[in-house]
């Protein structure tokens, strides 16, 4: 069976996340450097800015649900 090393699952893990390398290599640089905290704020970054993806979607959607509402009433009325 192919076990992946930690280190593999921890890069599979944050590239699956979205993070760039620069965000990969900083994360290793700061575990080297035993900075478990500026990790935790580097995950959180990251976090934070996926968060921000979410809701920018969500507005557009939310805009997308109001036109077709629109659409939709504008059709009753005639």
């Amino acid at each position: 069976m192919n076990q992946l090393t930690d280190e593999s699952r921890i890069i599979r893990n944050l590239q699956d996340a979205g993070c760039d390398q620069s965000t990969i290599d900083r994360y290793f640089t700061l575990q080297k450097n035993d900075c478990r905290q500026e990790q935790y704020r580097l995950l959180y970054k990251q976090r934070a800015l996926l968060l921000d993806k979410i809701h920018d979607t969500q507005r557009m959607i939310d805009c997308l649900d109001y036109l077709i509402y629109s659409m939709k009433n504008e059709n009753k009325n005639t």
